[in-house]
């Protein structure tokens, strides 16, 4: 059924939400203002986008607030939050290829991956929040007799939600369901290149029954609305997901505005370790290709450097370029293929200027590196990788956002360790050893928020996702992330 005709054929007749939603009715921007959304795997408009400027964000703000202190959210019960939550998971399912093909043709990742992974995940995000909502207590704190004191969770108000462009539905699920779960009203702004997922989300929510004002979702520009947000002195707290260079933007609008909170989820230059005991290099070899080639490479978790200890470096390499031939690129919307368009022009050339550096950096280029042309559109890319690449260049250091990967052997643990943690970033990471001392001992001194065992990138709604050092804090995912959007009150009581 799936096939390129049926999707092209969906493509044909879809119908594209491309007005902010605000206090649950379409908006355009007072100004006019609108950005133009285009397919990057074609180079063809998809549709003029409301550009959100100071006056939109503002309503959007109020709306929340007004819908926060009046309370048909803040002040429902867990039970009947779940319920909503509950139903907006249902609605995601129910609206699952639309919902695919919205994510595939703004930002290029090939729809069968839109459709078994991340509509089905956002889904299963929401679901997970609504069903730990009536499970969670508060604490009683252990005073004298003469008195009683409670420790309760609040929700804190506003939040605002700046999402990228990467996992469009999947990013606003997992900074929409806990901030909803616990409590708060929502304004989120989707990345300008990928937009339309988030709005018909809002819709989708309404009709789940959210009640009117609770979210509010913002299309515009980042230095625009995500500035607005930014500086907007009635958000309570600002979420973010995207580059390290903008995060550091948000935390200087808080500086500047009234210190809301702001928690970052940051680039990153993902190290993968392969030690000469892992028995299976044939699928160390699979998942290394798979930990830096899914989704174009376009992953802040992204494998993206690949240390291997030197007793094995050319056979594992020689694996890893056949393994690499399963993610040459293609049409997005023909499931043959595993890896589709870049996503515009602009990150096009970064990354190609990444290649182009790497050369001149003295890096073997061993594998791809061509830019491709299809129906039209030059927005794609070879996997490539690069051998012989010294820990000091660029290659090495800075997160390129695409297909490309960077090989560097090593001969000891100790030398493992002192390349994977010489970098600035600390997201994620991955070890492949069947010696479990070395194991263990590896992931304790990894830098990483998350340490991979004999796999790569795990994830699951269950576990915290986060990072250190310039990849930011705070967790996605979990009951940890309810952390992000609650605020501890205790409550003493003095007994007569």
């Amino acid at each position: 059924m799936y096939d390129l005709v049926f999707w092209q054929q969906q493509a044909s007749r879809q119908t594209l939400t491309n007005k902010a939603w605000i206090a649950d009715r379409h908006v355009t921007a007072e100004s006019g203002a609108t950005f133009d959304c285009i397919n990057p795997a074609t180079n063809q408009l998809l549709a003029p986008v409301t550009a959100c400027g100071d006056a939109e964000i503002d309503l959007a703000v109020r709306s929340a607030r007004r819908a926060f202190e009046e309370g048909p959210w803040a002040r429902m019960s867990p039970a009947e939050r779940k319920r909503v939550l509950l139903r907006l998971a249902e609605l995601i399912l129910a609206h699952r290829e639309e919902l695919a093909l919205l994510d595939s043709l703004s930002m290029g990742k090939p729809v069968m991956d839109a459709f078994n992974i991340d509509v089905p995940g956002a889904a299963n995000v929401f679901a997970w929040y609504g069903e730990a909502l009536d499970k969670l207590y508060d604490e009683v704190a252990p005073t004298a007799s003469s008195a009683v004191a409670t420790i309760t969770r609040e929700a804190l108000g506003v939040v605002a939600a700046v999402v990228p462009w990467n996992f469009p539905l999947d990013m606003a699920a997992w900074k929409l369901a806990p901030a909803l779960a616990a409590g708060n009203s929502v304004v989120l702004k989707p990345a300008e290149q990928s937009p339309f997922s988030a709005l018909r989300l809002g819709e989708l929510a309404a009709e789940a029954g959210l009640p009117q004002g609770v979210l509010n979702i913002v299309p515009g520009l980042g230095e625009e609305a995500g500035r607005a947000l930014g500086l907007h002195p009635d958000v309570d707290c600002l979420v973010f997901t995207g580059s390290t260079q903008v995060g550091k933007y948000f935390m200087q609008y808080s500086a500047q505005s009234n210190l809301k909170q702001v928690w970052l989820e940051c680039g990153d230059k993902s190290p993968n370790l392969i030690f000469e005991d892992c028995q299976d290099l044939s699928l160390a070899a699979e998942k290394a290709a798979f930990g830096i080639f899914f989704n174009q490479g376009e992953v802040c978790s992204a494998n993206s450097r690949l240390y291997i200890q030197r007793s094995i470096h050319d056979e594992f390499v020689e694996r890893l370029i056949t393994q690499s031939q399963y993610w040459q690129p293609g049409d997005p919307l023909d499931p043959a293929n595993h890896a589709g368009a870049i996503v515009d022009s602009t990150q096009m050339r970064r990354i190609t200027d990444a290649i182009a550096l790497a050369k001149k950096e003295g890096a073997t280029l061993t594998a791809g590196g061509r830019q491709l042309t299809f129906n039209g559109s030059d927005n794609f890319i070879e996997p490539t990788i690069f051998t012989g690449v010294r820990p000091e260049s660029s290659l090495a250091r800075e997160e390129v956002f695409g297909p490309v990967l960077a090989i560097t052997p090593f001969d000891t643990e100790e030398e493992a360790l002192h390349l994977a943690n010489g970098s600035v970033y600390g997201l994620a990471a991955s070890v492949w050893s069947d010696d479990l001392n070395r194991a263990h001992r590896v992931a304790k001194r990894l830098r990483a928020g998350t340490v991979s065992v004999n796999t790569v990138d795990a994830l699951d709604v269950s576990v915290p996702f986060g990072g250190s050092k310039q990849s930011g804090f705070g967790r996605d995912l979990s009951l940890h992330s309810l952390d992000k959007y609650t605020q501890l009150k205790t409550t003493w009581i003095q007994l007569r």
